[in-house]
């Protein structure tokens, strides 16, 4: 469900986060996700008619507020289901020296897939830094991963990865 390229329908943000990725970080929490995962900690992030719409540009003055920040992360709900309006986002973050990290249910290699036909998707996977992919699984689940709930989640160095043409895990925080 994508909202546009000027607004990101929101479940809330978290001006100033030290676990949403590596670094002082402005994390951006879109509502809707497809995925469902049994005990997720975002539930309240699932319904696609839930949150209220949020200007991109609001978004960027809040970012701009804080000198301090490493970066911004996406997360959710799922961003890859607002990636129009986050590849916006993403624009005006790079713009200001930040990196940006996003996290996604989907796996790096179905998102490539979708982007084959869907241009933001692949727009949204070029303005990401740091990309934690996979569902939430509750049998994997491990409270001592940086950046993650369950062990079947990756952390993929996406500058890397375009580098080298193949997937390359950001082995420095594990």
């Amino acid at each position: 469900m994508s909202k546009g390229v000027n607004t990101i329908r929101l479940a809330g943000i978290v001006r100033e986060s030290i676990v949403d990725g590596p670094g002082f970080r402005f994390a951006v929490f879109c509502q809707g996700c497809p995925h469902n995962c049994p005990e997720c900690h975002n539930q309240a992030t699932h319904d696609f008619n839930g949150g209220k719409d949020v200007a991109v540009e609001r978004l960027l003055e809040e970012i701009e507020k804080n000198p301090l920040l490493a970066g911004v992360t996406f997360t959710g709900g799922e961003p890859f289901c607002q990636p129009e309006g986050f590849h916006s986002l993403a624009k005006g973050v790079k713009e200001r020296g930040l990196d940006i990290v996003t996290f996604t249910g989907y796996t790096y290699e179905h998102l490539m897939k979708i982007a084959e036909k869907k241009e933001s998707i692949a727009l949204l996977l070029d303005d990401t830094d740091l990309l934690i992919d996979g569902p939430y699984i509750k049998a994997e689940k491990d409270l001592t991963l940086p950046f993650r709930g369950s062990r079947n989640q990756r952390l993929i160095d996406m500058n890397a990865t375009r580098k080298e043409g193949k997937v390359v895990l950001a082995e420095q925080y594990d």
